[in-house]
């Protein structure tokens, strides 16, 4: 594939819309509107193939793109998720690509299996006039059907860092003819620890490449890759710090600590979801929600990394078709994964960081939809997200948790609506009209609805009494800041606090700098309040932190979430406390009670 100059226009280095105020350019929306495919002078087809899919009109990222300066250079793209960035980088690469190209041009990198190949269907469907082959490869899937593609030849290549690493170093992924190569997502890459395969392809790669780099944010572990491996990019923005995905509305439900799961249920019947992505912190998290869910009479099932790629297909196909309404996923599903109709995600617990918040609510709202996105937080928790959100600009919504009498509302609401708007003949009524005839010549017929209806009313979960709990834990909450705002009055002179074990956490990000942050993260990770975390130390590029008992038995659960902060745990000595010397109160006691009392 050659990228030479066309008769795209040339716009500034640094990208800016033609109308930067509103209010300069009233017709804006109009021309954007009119703005079609075919006014970017793509070739014939791949116009043909974008029409034939039914689209008429670039999203942002894809007007941004098609109209900057990309020819021979290198790029960096921030756009959120779900803004059409797959297109964006497919169209002005498939440009000038020769027909029937055999041998691998165009190389697509993703963090996850499900995102590599939903872009290779993407690029399928593009390139069907241009007679190009595509292959995918992806860990989790046999070797030798992606051996016998990459034989046949295939000019563009989509693959997950791991698996195309290996298909390099087996030299069955020859790499001297590749002239760009696209990191999709690369902040999540990083995140998910995949910097060494990453240097070790674009080390393996043609220098007079081109890098394309698409982020959604640029965190100083992608500026560092950016620095190294791109030369003089043009950067396009189509975000801003802390801005608010206009599709989704954000709303925090307070539940209590304790009972998290009870919380759940009661948000799922409340909202009433049509489609819902329930995210979880670990893998064994998302296997017990689902489960349980599936007891309280939902229709779920779990996602999450060590699943089969078989046993993912599965479940991902009957969640897109509608067949499975709710899935409980790890951060595995966090990016890539283009679901329509996802009317809801849910987020239970604290997320990692804002980061993760903002990808994990980008799985709704998708494509000009509305979405709504749920995080279910308990009381010592709130704090924390408050502080998350200081950065940013989002409107959160914030309520309690309903409680069964307010479900049953709307419970009954729903089920008004539906059998009142059903007519007959529809969702399988008309063979049961015969029935209701017969029935309701020989009985009461308002005492024969109440029946069928508490009938209806018994099968329907009803939810958990939670609002006592959340009130109580609250109140406790109250009485700890006030005795730590008078440490006098809480606890009894010379009460001693408990003792902790020493471990070091070792930092994959270099030197240590915010206790704030390590704090932050063990609190997240191992779920446990404030107190339950003693000294932390900083010595340089690790640190030593006192954990209590209820912290240091879920340290190897929490491990990978720690990962994600670059934390590593390894355990050391149990440090030495200052505390009384137990012999020389003895001593004092014994010499206390051999002295001879005084007279009355």
């Amino acid at each position: 594939m050659s990228f030479l100059k066309s008769d795209l226009v040339k716009r500034d280095e640094v990208i800016k819309d033609e109308c930067e105020e509103p209010e300069a350019c009233p017709c804006e929306a109009d021309c954007e509107q009119e703005e079609g495919f075919d006014s970017y002078g793509l070739r014939d087809e791949l116009v043909r193939a974008i029409s034939r899919k039914g689209f008429e009109t670039p999203t942002p990222v894809q007007r941004k793109v098609l109209s900057s300066d990309w020819q021979d250079r290198d790029l960096i793209v921030r756009a959120r998720t779900g803004s059409g960035k797959t297109l964006a980088f497919l169209l002005p690469l498939l440009q000038d690509m020769r027909l029937s190209e055999r041998s691998p041009c165009l190389l697509v990198l993703a963090p996850t299996r499900e995102l590599a190949q939903q872009t290779a269907r993407e690029a399928e469907w593009l390139t069907r006039f241009l007679d190009v082959s595509v292959v995918s490869l992806v860990g989790g899937l046999e070797m030798s059907p992606q051996l016998r593609a990459l034989r046949e030849g295939a000019a563009i290549v989509v693959g997950t860092p791991g698996r195309t690493r290996d298909h390099i170093e087996r030299r069955s992924l020859r790499t001297e003819n590749i002239r760009c190569v696209v990191l999709d997502e690369g902040d999540l890459m990083l995140d998910m620890g995949f910097r060494e395969e990453l240097e070790s392809i674009l080390d393996a790669l043609p220098e007079d490449r081109c890098t394309w780099l698409f982020s959604a944010t640029m965190p100083p572990e992608v500026r560092t890759l950016a620095a190294r491996y791109l030369e003089a990019p043009l950067t396009l923005s189509l975000v801003e710090e802390g801005e608010q995905h206009e599709d989704i509305v954000h709303r925090v439900y307070q539940i209590p600590s304790r009972r998290r799961f009870e919380g759940l249920v009661n948000i799922l019947l409340w909202e009433h979801p049509r489609r819902s992505l329930v995210f979880c912190h670990t893998r064994l998290e998302s296997i017990e929600i689902a489960q349980r869910l599936q007891d309280e009479g939902f229709n779920a099932a779990a996602l999450h990394g060590e699943m089969t790629q078989r046993e993912r297909n599965a479940v991902l196909a009957s969640f897109k078709s509608g067949s499975m309404p709710c899935l409980v996923a790890t951060n595995v599903a966090a990016r890539g994964l283009d679901v329509e109709g996802v009317t809801h995600v849910i987020q239970l617990g604290l997320p990692d960081d804002c980061e993760t918040f903002v990808h994990r609510s980008g799985r709704t709202g998708r494509a000009g939809n509305e979405g709504t996105n749920l995080i279910l937080l308990s009381p010592v928790e709130v704090g924390r997200f408050r502080a998350m959100l200081r950065t940013t600009q989002m409107e959160v919504e914030w309520h309690d948790v309903p409680d069964p009498d307010r479900i049953q509302a709307v419970q009954r609401e729903v089920a008004e609506e539906k059998l009142l708007s059903d007519e007959p003949g529809s969702d399988g009524v008309a063979p049961y009209l015969e029935w209701a005839e017969d029935l309701l010549e020989r009985a009461d017929p308002k005492v024969l609805v109440a029946k069928l209806l508490s009938a209806l009313n018994s099968r329907t979960a009803k939810g958990y009494n939670l609002s006592s709990d959340l009130e109580r834990e609250r109140e406790r909450r109250k009485r700890s800041a006030s005795r730590s705002e008078y440490p006098s009055s809480g606890r009894a002179r010379g009460a001693r606090r408990p003792k902790g074990t020493m471990t070091r956490l070792r930092s994959s990000q270099g030197s240590v700098s915010d206790v704030g942050r390590v704090l932050n993260a063990l609190c997240t990770a191992l779920k446990v309040e404030r107190c339950e975390v003693g000294a932390i130390r900083l010595k340089g590029d690790h640190v030593m932190v006192e954990l209590l008992p209820l912290a240091l038995s879920r340290l190897e659960q929490g491990r990978s979430v720690l990962a994600r902060w670059g934390l590593y745990p390894e355990e050391g000595e149990t440090p030495r406390f200052s505390k009384p010397r137990e012999g020389r109160e003895r001593r004092g006691n014994r010499d206390r009670a051999s002295r001879p009392r005084g007279r009355a």
